[in-house]
C-alpha cells in the first residue's frame, strides 16, 4: 500500500490525468468476446479464471491511460470460488502494474475483531495474506461508527481509502434511504455521520480518506450531498448503463471539477455491444471500442465540471 492520505492521492491523480473515470472490472463469462473465453465456455473454475484474467488484462491495458481506477467487484470472482478469487487479486495486481488506482468493492460491515479481520484482508495494516489488499474499500454504515471505525482505522494506517454506502443508485434504495428520519431522508443523516467520522482523516486536499458512494441516478439527491459533505470524496455509480451521464454527475464535483469520481462497469468493458461502439467497432476490435468509451466518458465528465 502505498504512503500519505487516500483522498490526496486520488485527487493529484484526477488533476494529472483529467480524468475522473472509474472503470468497473465486472467479468461475466457469457458476454466475454470469444477469443478471450476459449476453452472456459463450459465455466469449470479455472476455465473462468483465466478468461477473467485474460479479459480483465486486455480492459485494464485499454483504459489505463483514460481511468483514474478500476473498482473490482468481488461478487463476480467469488462465485466461482478460489479461482475465482485467484482471478481478483490478479485484477487488483495487473491494475496497480498499470499504474491504477483499485477500489475492492467488497461491501463488507462488522464490528471489533471481525471488522478489524475484514480491514487487514482487504486494506492491509495488519500482518497477513496481500492478496486481496486495494487501495480502497467499499463498506455498509449500517451498523454505525463501530462498523466503519476499524476500516478507516486500517486505511490510514495503510496509506488507503474506504467508502461508506450512503445513497445508493439502485431504485429500491429510496425504500430505506428515503424513510424520514427526525425530519430528513436517512440518506442525509447516514451522510452527516460520514462526513463528521471523516473528519479528523482529512488531507492536504481537503478531502478525507473516509468516502461516499453516491449514485448518479438521483442527481438532486447527489448535488444536496455534496453541499452536506463538503469534505467528503464521492464514489458515484450509475453512470452509462444505468442511465446516467455527465449532466446527471455534474452535482458531485466540487468548483474545481474534484471530489469526486464517477464509475461505469457495462458501459465501457461491454462497449462493443453496444451503439455506438458496436456499429464502429464490433466484435473483432472489442479492445479499441473500451478504450473509446473510456476516453469518451472521461472527456465527457471533464468538459461538464471544468
Amino acid at each position: 500500500m502505498a504512503e500519505g492520505n487516500f483522498a490526496d492521492r486520488l485527487m493529484a491523480e484526477v488533476a494529472r490525468k483529467r480524468s475522473q473515470v472509474v472503470v468497473g472490472l465486472d467479468p461475466r463469462l457469457e458476454r466475454l468476446p470469444a477469443d478471450v473465453v476459449g476453452a472456459a465456455r463450459a465455466e469449470t473454475p479455472r476455465g473462468a479464471a483465466e478468461a477473467m484474467i485474460r479479459f480483465n488484462r486486455a480492459v485494464i491495458e485499454a483504459v489505463a491511460e483514460h481511468a483514474v481506477a478500476v473498482k473490482c467487484q468481488v461478487a463476480f470472482y467469488e462465485r466461482y470460488g478460489c479461482e475465482g478469487m485467484r482471478a481478483y487479486a490478479a485484477a487488483i495486481c495487473d491494475a496497480r502494474e498499470a499504474g491504477l488506482l483499485v477500489v475492492g468493492d467488497v461491501k463488507r460491515s462488522d464490528i471489533a475483531s471481525t471488522a478489524e479481520a475484514y480491514a487487514a484482508a482487504h486494506l492491509g495494516g495488519a500482518p497477513g495474506a496481500p492478496d486481496f489488499v486495494a487501495d480502497a474499500v467499499t463498506v455498509n454504515p449500517y451498523l454505525g461508527a463501530d462498523g466503519v471505525r476499524p476500516f478507516v482505522e486500517a486505511a490510514a494506517a495503510a496509506g488507503g481509502g474506504v467508502f461508506a454506502l450512503v445513497k445508493t443508485s439502485n431504485p429500491s434504495s429510496v425504500d430505506v434511504q428515503d424513510a424520514v428520519c427526525d425530519g430528513r431522508p436517512l440518506y442525509e443523516r447516514v451522510g452527516s455521520l460520514v462526513e463528521q467520522w471523516g473528519e479528523p482523516y482529512r488531507g492536504e486536499s481537503g478531502y478525507s480518506l473516509l468516502g461516499a458512494v453516491v449514485g448518479a441516478t438521483f442527481p438532486e439527491e447527489l448535488a444536496a450531498l455534496r453541499r452536506l459533505m463538503p469534505h467528503t470524496p464521492f464514489l458515484v455509480p450509475g453512470f452509462g448503463a444505468q442511465g446516467a451521464g455527465a449532466e446527471e454527475v455534474r452535482g458531485a464535483f466540487d468548483a474545481d471539477g474534484l471530489g469526486a469520481v464517477v464509475n461505469s462497469s457495462r458501459g465501457i468493458i461491454y462497449a462493443w455491444q453496444q451503439p455506438p461502439y458496436r456499429e464502429h467497432y464490433g466484435g473483432g476490435r472489442w479492445r479499441e471500442a473500451v478504450a473509446a468509451a473510456a476516453a469518451d466518458m472521461r472527456r465527457d465528465l471533464w468538459e461538464a465540471t471544468h
